[in-house]
């Protein structure tokens, strides 16, 4: 049996702003389909105050285009640690239900962490399934560590990586993130 299945092309490339509406559609959709649509609404509005109050410089986002449509979108935003390392949180990371465990969200955050390292970005930390993020180098830490700026809901998925190859030390004082990250309910 012969297959005529075109196979598509993913392209992955920075976050441009003409695709803000798509990628809050995105997200919205996503975190509806997997919580429910109040959840949605919120990681939707989440991302549209990411994109429109954070700083350019303070935002790095990428996208994953298949077919002339975003099937992915994560964002990496300023996070400000003791010691004044250059450092980034990934949050948010959506990928469309039906692409979902076809490796988009590995390839995405790949890129983004070697674009961020090309930047010289020293640390990169995220809040979620550490078995996920494991898959891209991330690795449980502690508060002992670094304490995140809002207490955390889910300890465990506190995590972190060094893009300098140094370890990740223990680094007392607080920690801070852009605003649109800065409200409890996202911890």
């Amino acid at each position: 049996m012969c297959s005529y299945e075109k196979e598509t092309e993913m392209k992955v490339s920075l976050f441009n702003p003409s695709y803000t509406q798509q990628v809050i559609e995105l997200f919205t959709k996503v975190f509806s389909a997997s919580e429910n649509e109040s959840e949605g609404r919120v990681i939707g509005n989440l991302v549209a105050n990411l994109i429109t109050t954070t700083k350019p410089e303070d935002l790095i986002g990428f996208v994953a285009i298949s077919n002339e449509k975003i099937v992915g979108c994560i964002f990496f935003s300023r996070f400000v640690v003791p010691g004044n390392q250059v450092a980034f949180i990934l949050s948010p990371v959506a990928i469309a239900t039906g692409e979902q465990g076809t490796g988009i969200g590995q390839k995405l955050i790949s890129y983004g962490l070697a674009h961020l390292k090309a930047l010289k970005v020293t640390l990169v930390f995220t809040y979620g399934d550490p078995n996920y993020y494991a898959k891209t180098g991330f690795s449980q830490i502690s508060e002992s560590i670094l304490k995140a700026p809002f207490e955390l809901t889910q300890p465990e998925g506190w995590l972190a990586q060094s893009l300098d190859g140094k370890p990740v030390k223990a680094m007392p004082g607080s920690s801070q993130c852009v605003a649109a990250l800065s409200d409890q309910k996202y911890w």
